[in-house]
């Protein structure tokens, strides 16, 4: 039985404020039931809960990361000061999707 349906695809598409056709609806789903597929076949390997997380596929992997501490920001007026044109506490930038009205 699948744990997919048509009504929560339309939902899910509802949600991200995306309209899908029934062709659409119709392709997500059947990918949903492929993946889903392969996360039963993924759950049937014997003893997959023993396997412990791994952050890199390489045992040698020797990047050692910076700690992450909280540092201030510069003030915003600093950072406006090397843009072009602002707008308050935003930086006007050039139209790049639609017909340029120059």
């Amino acid at each position: 039985m699948s744990k997919f349906t048509k009504e929560m695809v339309d939902d899910y598409a509802e949600k991200l404020l995306i309209g899908l056709t029934k062709e659409e609806n119709k392709m997500v789903l059947d990918e949903f039931q492929e993946i889903d597929k392969s996360i039963d076949l993924i759950n049937e390997i014997p003893n997959i809960e023993m396997v412990e997380p791994m952050t890199h596929a390489l045992d040698d992997f020797g990047c050692e990361l910076r700690p992450d501490i909280a540092e201030p920001s510069i003030p915003i007026e600093e950072a406006l000061r090397n843009a072009g044109a602002s707008d308050g506490r935003e930086i006007e930038v050039a139209k790049v999707v639609g017909e340029y009205d120059g």
